[in-house]
This record gives C-alpha cells, sequence and structure tokens, in this order.
C-alpha cells in the first residue's frame, strides 16, 4: 500500500480541517503519498482529486468547514455509482480511502470495502450520533456554540419574563439538546429518542417552575422534535406566558474548532494512517473510556447507541 485518498462526506463539522491534517503529515511521515479528494464522493466519482503535501494543510486547523469541501451523492448509493468512484481511485492509483463524515457516509465507505476498495472510517459529525464511538468530530463546538447563543437569548428572556423555546441541531440524535439543556438550565429537553406529551412533559414542569417563582424559562428542542414555533405558541396559550421560538440552524456547525475537537481529530486522523501502516483495513476509528481505539466497519455500523437515562433525568432534577 502506497496512496492513501482522504475525503470529507455529508455535513460538515469542525475539527474535519483538523483530522484531514493528521491524515496528510502521518501519512507522509509514514511514507505514504496522501491525495485528497474533493467534495466528498462526488469529487471521487468525477475525478477532482489531487496530492497533497505539508505544505497542503499548514494553518487550517483553526479553521470550520472543511478544506477539501463536502457534497451529498446520491449516485454513490447505487452499485454503479460507487463502481465508478473506486475505478477513479484507480485512476490515481489510491490504495485506500479514508472517510470522515457520519452515519450515511460510513455505509457509503463499507459498500466501497465489500467491493474491493480498503477504507478507514473516521467520526465526523456535530450531532454525536455513531454508536461505535462516545466522541464524534465537531460535538464540542456544536455544542458550545449552542450554548453561548442560548445564554445571550436567556438574557433577553430573563428580562421579559418569557419562555424561550430553542431549537439545536440533532435530526436523529438529541445529545446536542441533551447537554445544552443541562448546561444551560433548562426546565425541559425534548428529544427524537423520548416521545413527549405537551401537557405532561412541557406545560407542567413549567407551570411547576413558574409556582416556585420562576419569572423565565428555556425548553430545549432537538432539530429531530421539531416545531418550536408551535410548541412556543401551545405554551403562550396554556400558561399566559410569553413565548418566543428561536431555530439556531447551520451556525452550529461553523466556527473555530474548540481544543477537544482539534485534539481527538488529531489523534483519530494519525490513528487512520497507522492502521493503514499495520495492513488493517475496513475499520472505523472511535473513541472508548477517552482512548482511540478500532472497529471492524461491519461490526461497527450494527451497534446502537441510546440517550443516557440518567443524564436525560438530570435536565428536571437541576431546573427546580
Amino acid at each position: 500500500m502506497k496512496t492513501i485518498g482522504v475525503l470529507t462526506s455529508g455535513g460538515d463539522a469542525p475539527g474535519m480541517n483538523a483530522a484531514i491534517r493528521a491524515v496528510v503529515r502521518a501519512g507522509i511521515y509514514h511514507g505514504f503519498k496522501v491525495m485528497g479528494i474533493k467534495k466528498g464522493y462526488n469529487g471521487l466519482i468525477n475525478g477532482e482529486i489531487f496530492e497533497m503535501d505539508l505544505r497542503s494543510v499548514s494553518d487550517i486547523m483553526k479553521s470550520g468547514g472543511t478544506v477539501l469541501q463536502t457534497a451529498r451523492c446520491a449516485e454513490f448509493m447505487e452499485e454503479e455509482g460507487i463502481l465508478k468512484g473506486i475505478k477513479m481511485a484507480q485512476v490515481f492509483d489510491i490504495d485506500a480511502i479514508v472517510v470522515i463524515g457520519g452515519d450515511g457516509s460510513y455505509r457509503g465507505a463499507k459498500e466501497m470495502s465489500q467491493l474491493g476498495m480498503p477504507v478507514i472510517g473516521l467520526p465526523g459529525t456535530i450531532d454525536n450520533d455513531i454508536a461505535c464511538t462516545e466522541y464524534t468530530i465537531g460535538y464540542d463546538t456544536a455544542m458550545n456554540t449552542a450554548l453561548g447563543a442560548l445564554d445571550k437569548i436567556k438574557d433577553t428572556a430573563s428580562s421579559h419574563d418569557r419562555c424561550s423555546v430553542f431549537e439545536v441541531m440533532g435530526r436523529r440524535a438529541g445529545y446536542i439538546a441533551l447537554n445544552v439543556a443541562i448546561a444551560g438550565g433548562a426546565e425541559v429537553a425534548l428529544l427524537p429518542e423520548k416521545p413527549y406529551d405537551m401537557n405532561k412533559d412541557v406545560i407542567k414542569p413549567i407551570i411547576a417552575a413558574k409556582n416556585r417563582g420562576k419569572s423565565h424559562f428555556v425548553v430545549i428542542v432537538a432539530e429531530g422534535v421539531g416545531g418550536a414555533m408551535e410548541i412556543a405558541s401551545k405554551i403562550e396559550e396554556k400558561t399566559g406566558i410569553e413565548s418566543r421560538a428561536t431555530i439556531l440552524g447551520h451556525v452550529q456547525r461553523g466556527g473555530s474548532p474548540s481544543v477537544v475537537d482539534r485534539v481527538v481529530a488529531s489523534k483519530m486522523g494519525t490513528r487512520a494512517v497507522e492502521l493503514l501502516k499495520e495492513g488493517k483495513i475496513n475499520r472505523i476509528v472511535g473513541m472508548k473510556s477517552n482512548k482511540i481505539v478500532d472497529f471492524d466497519i461491519e461490526e461497527a455500523l450494527n451497534m446502537e447507541k441510546s440517550i443516557d437515562e440518567y443524564e436525560y433525568d438530570l435536565v428536571r432534577v437541576l431546573s427546580m
């Protein structure tokens, strides 16, 4: 194995650049030629591939997004598209590909591996929704971005005795919502994993908090639950408390990565290269008990992840 490719796929996440840098520099250190693949699987199919050197990744760690760019690729969901990508990789003499992305990106990587292209996966997604790892690149930065915005919203909510319904990202996973709720002192957290009853799980806690003397309130809603505007309207209708909805959106994907994201991405990127150096292919790199680990790609994609019930209960306990 002499040449490795690296691409970022799916949604961008702060820290992806640190992972790219680590793959390139560790790759060159271990004697590999490293090829950058632009725009994810789209770029692989279309041959948007170039050689990267040490200077290609200078001073990129502090930037959000991904210097390789990313895109979703419908063509890669079919075997014909995957084979086109593999054939293009062979044109550039690429022996293995490091894929930085989320669950959908991993499934594309698994299909490539089954068709003969060795892969290593790195977990790059702000949602922290990949089952085989306790931490995904971009998660810490996204949470801090959301918390900073919430703190500002709380300032104005307290000035007007309002209820703020604050929607954060997380289509299928509520990890950002849960931790921002704990860190931001929310009365309620609504997560995709937890079906809720409007009266019991939203209205009742707000009224209870009001009866204890609170004058402003926070409800955190994960994107996968949605309906922040409607929830705010129902709260105002049922409680008489002026309520406003804020949908934070894609601002959570941007910004300079935190120390945590830079360090974890650097460790994971380096480990990806080490695995290839050791002849270990078709692996997913992750974190368990704060240590970098790796799993067979098939095993990793069959794992399941769930919300910690204790942490979920903390929102209610600490909002007293």
